[in-house]
């Protein structure tokens, strides 16, 4: 699983959010299985929530809504 292209992959990380990766892309899990987007960008689940993982759902909204109700 090589990079071929000739600037660096992009990768955006929001802090109550998924992982957005410049595609095409593989997506290996711990236990090996290798799920493939041809998609330009890629919406990588990084709560574990996701029904869809190892892409996001937005099950994290819900996740993100509830805490800040929490602190007001």
């Amino acid at each position: 699983m090589r990079n071929t292209s000739d600037r660096p992959r992009r990768v955006l990380v929001d802090r109550d959010g998924p992982v957005l990766v410049e595609g095409p892309v593989d997506v290996v899990t711990a236990d090996g299985t290798v799920f493939t987007s041809t998609r330009f960008l890629v919406a990588i689940c990084a709560c574990g929530r996701s029904r869809r993982y190892p892409w996001c759902d937005t099950s994290h909204r819900r996740h993100t809504a509830r805490r800040r109700e929490a602190a007001t």
